[in-house]
């Protein structure tokens, strides 16, 4: 990032796809590239599939604001029902996005959105990116549990935030026993996605492997 730039991030999903802990790795390494970052979950019913959203506000200088996103640069669609079946606590899903931001959107395909949505985000000169995050996650990962890392590779794709190399860092501390407050849920989540690998290297390399897969798998939409 430039001097004296900052990026606001939303990030919209559901209950189980990792949110909150996408928006806390993406912290953390922003943090472990010298930047300065501030992370904020929002739940209503803490439940699976219920609406989920995590706010990351990363800057070369302090952050001040806290709390919700409201015009973010780039908003991040962990599932394609937060559009469809407005499973999301900010309607329509690009309220707020600044002028020339970035979606992207865990989908294999462009959705079917409605006329009067993709006239507005051409009038703001919204870019939309498409990825297929579920399923590379299946396929680079060994598992959908890490959609939400897939989600972080296609970011790193379109605008580059952060290292490559500070994403392994925090995927290392996050699961590596690193110290921080979670909910009961979200620990539980944790666990499960440990569970499913035999040591902390392999989840690092296997997570590493669905960043790289993710970045190569984005996709521009033409209007």
């Amino acid at each position: 990032m430039t001097k004296n730039s900052r990026k606001f991030i939303r990030m919209s999903g559901l209950g189980g796809q990792g949110v909150v802990t996408a928006a806390h790795i993406l912290g953390m390494a922003a943090v472990k590239d010298g930047l300065k970052c501030s992370v904020n979950p929002f739940f209503g019913a803490e439940k699976r599939l219920a609406p989920a959203e995590s706010y990351v506000r990363i800057a070369t200088d302090d952050i001040w604001e806290r709390g919700e996103v409201l015009f973010p640069n780039i908003i991040m669609i962990f599932h394609p029902h937060v559009i469809t079946l407005g499973k999301c606590y900010t309607m329509p899903f690009f309220s707020g996005l600044q002028r020339g931001g970035k979606i992207i959107i865990n989908s294999d395909q462009p959705l079917d959105l409605r006329a009067e949505e993709l006239a507005g985000l051409k009038d703001l000169g919204a870019e939309v990116y498409y990825v297929p995050a579920t399923q590379v996650a299946a396929e680079a990962g060994g598992t959908a549990l890490s959609t939400n890392i897939a989600m972080l590779g296609a970011l790193l794709a379109v605008e580059a935030l952060v290292s490559q190399e500070a994403i392994r860092e925090a995927i290392a501390e996050r699961f590596g026993g690193g110290k921080f407050v979670a909910s009961a849920t979200t620990a539980a989540l944790d666990d499960v996605l440990k569970s499913k690998f035999d040591r902390l290297a392999q989840l690092i390399e296997k997570n590493m492997a669905v960043v790289a897969a993710a970045q190569g798998s984005v996709s521009k939409y033409h209007y």
